[in-house]
Parts: C-alpha cells; sequence; structure tokens
C-alpha cells in the first residue's frame, strides 16, 4: 500500500490525519508524547518519522545481580542510565575489599552491585534502589555506593517530575535577538528537551556538548560556556544565594556538524522557571557521569 503524502492534512502539532488508500477511511493518529506526523503502513505498523515519538517498548531481564526493566531497543535508553559494572572475580578477592576481613566458609563474600567490588556482608549489607540500572527492586550495595544512590532516588523522586513537568523560558537560538516564550521540559523518556510556544522543536541530550547554567547577575559569553566538568563542583539552588536565572546550551542537530546555541532566560513564572533549571544543573552532572563511564 502506497501513502499519499499529498493527501496529508496537519491538524495540530499534536494531532495528525492523512488518507492511506480508498480502502481505509480517513485515520487520525495522535501522538501522545509530541507532534509528528505518523504514517500506517500495509503491515498496520506505525512508522515514526520522529525518533522522539517513538513508544519506548520495556522488557523485563534478569541478571547476576537482579531483575531489571530495561528498553527493548537499547537506542532508548535514558541518558541518565548507568551500564551495570563487571563483578571482581571471586578468585581475585580473598578478602573484604573494605575491611579487609578474610573470606571463608562463615564470612561470605558478597558483590556491591553498583561498582562490582567484593565485600564482606557487614561492609555491604544495605539495600538500595538503583533507578539508573533499571533495578526492579532494592539491591544490595557497599556504604560509599549506597549513598550515593540515596541521593540519586532523590533525583529521580522530585528533581525529574520537576523537569517532565516544565518551565517558561524566553528563547534565542544561536545570534539571534528574536525570542519566543516557550515552555521547555524533558521528555517522559528523559532523552530529549521539548521546547513548545508559535513553533516547535527539540533538542536530544545526548548531542549536547556543553551547557551553562546562569545565576542571577551573571552574562553569558564564549570563555563562559561551560563544559560538564566544570559544573560538578557549583552548586546552584532553588532558593540559595545562587539563583538560576538562564540557560545557555551548545548542542549539534542531527545531519549537522556545526553547533548551535540556545540561550534560555526565566519568564512568568520565574520561580518554577529557577527550579527546573537547578534541576536541570543536577541532570547535566549525571549526564556527565554516564558519558564517562
Amino acid at each position: 500500500m502506497e501513502v499519499n503524502l499529498e493527501n496529508m492534512l496537519v491538524l495540530d502539532r499534536r494531532s495528525f490525519a492523512l488518507e492511506v488508500s480508498s480502502l481505509f477511511p480517513l485515520l487520525l493518529l495522535r501522538a501522545a508524547d509530541v507532534g509528528t506526523v505518523l504514517l500506517w503502513s500495509s503491515s498496520c505498523a506505525l512508522i515514526n518519522t520522529n525518533m522522539s515519538a517513538v513508544p519506548d517498548g520495556k522488557k523485563l531481564v534478569r541478571s547476576p545481580s537482579g531483575l531489571r526493566m530495561v528498553p527493548e531497543n537499547g537506542a532508548f535508553t535514558s541518558p541518565f542510565s548507568l551500564d551495570e559494572p563487571q563483578w571482581v572475580p571471586d578468585k581475585e578477592c580473598p578478602r573484604c575489599m573494605q575491611c579487609d576481613t578474610k573470606f571463608d566458609f562463615i564470612t561470605r563474600k558478597h558483590h556491591c552491585r553498583r561498582c562490582g567490588r567484593c565485600f564482606c556482608d557487614k561492609c555491604c549489607s544495605q539495600k538500595v534502589a538503583l533507578p539508573r540500572m533499571c533495578f526492579v527492586d532494592p539491591v544490595r550495595q557497599c556504604a560509599e555506593c549506597s549513598l550515593i544512590s540515596q541521593k540519586e532516588v532523590e533525583f529521580y523522586d522530585k528533581q525529574l517530575k520537576v523537569l517532565t513537568a516544565g518551565g517558561t523560558f524566553l528563547v534565542k537560538v544561536d545570534s539571534s535577538e528574536i525570542s519566543e516564550t516557550m515552555v521547555c521540559r524533558l521528555s517522559n523518556n528523559h532523552r530529549y528537551l521539548f521546547l513548545d510556544g508559535e513553533s516547535h522543536f527539540e533538542v536530544e541530550l545526548s548531542r549536547i556538548s556543553s551547557m551553562q547554567v546562569l545565576t542571577e547577575g551573571s552574562t553569558p559569553g564564549e570563555k563562559d560556556v561551560c563544559s560538564y566538568t566544570s559544573l560538578l563542583d557549583s552548586q546552584i539552588s532553588e532558593g540559595g544565594s545562587l539563583r538560576a536565572s538562564g540557560m545557555v546550551l551548545q548542542y549539534k542537530p542531527p545531519g549537522s556538524l556545526n553547533l548551535q546555541q540556545l540561550h534560555m532566560d526565566t519568564a512568568d513564572d520565574k520561580r518554577v522557571a529557577s527550579a527546573w533549571l537547578a534541576a536541570m544543573h543536577k541532570a547535566a552532572k549525571l549526564l556527565y557521569e554516564s558519558r564517562d563511564q
């Protein structure tokens, strides 16, 4: 069956209809997350011209560390995700790698699910949620890793909700002096930033090369645009002394080798927008860690 693109009718950014043949009535296909053109093939499969709107199927897999709920297609993995570590082989760890206790028939060895190192039960007794590795249940972790994971659970429970809810900004692209009021939010699969106003466009997080979160009183400049590494030691909070007022992103659009820059300033409800930027600042740290893995 051939699709007649000339008969395609765009209703709005989130609803589209197209006439595929006389065998089918006019089909109204609604994209759940972002405006995109959806086509219906002869095999009744949904073909998506925009990868950000492809449904993210999940599957349950069992690993040595426990059950994990992961994307069916590895290309749809969250940019915040971490790969499971390789466990230190049992023969290479005769003693606990924390307290140096010798393993024997009574003192058993346990592997931390986050770092893969080998510990005794006393040094690796805590079971903590590890959403960055998609575990269904809390898993055993050493003391050091459990503290890190607990902070990340707070990010998943609080900051991610702020990011997906969105904030309102004045957005300028590259060197343009014209700004547009847009709502910026993180997609539900965490892979895209969606910007919606009179126009719509999106930025894939994996294509962001640098980011600067601006604070009140700061001005952006070429030398001030920070990479993820420079964000690790900086502190920005929703209501602290460093209150976020804007953001500068540099990224490569699909099919382009040239960097494009987005400049975003808080607009309308500055409290909500500032909270969104503070959450994005924390997200950038996790993105850096995932890339550095």
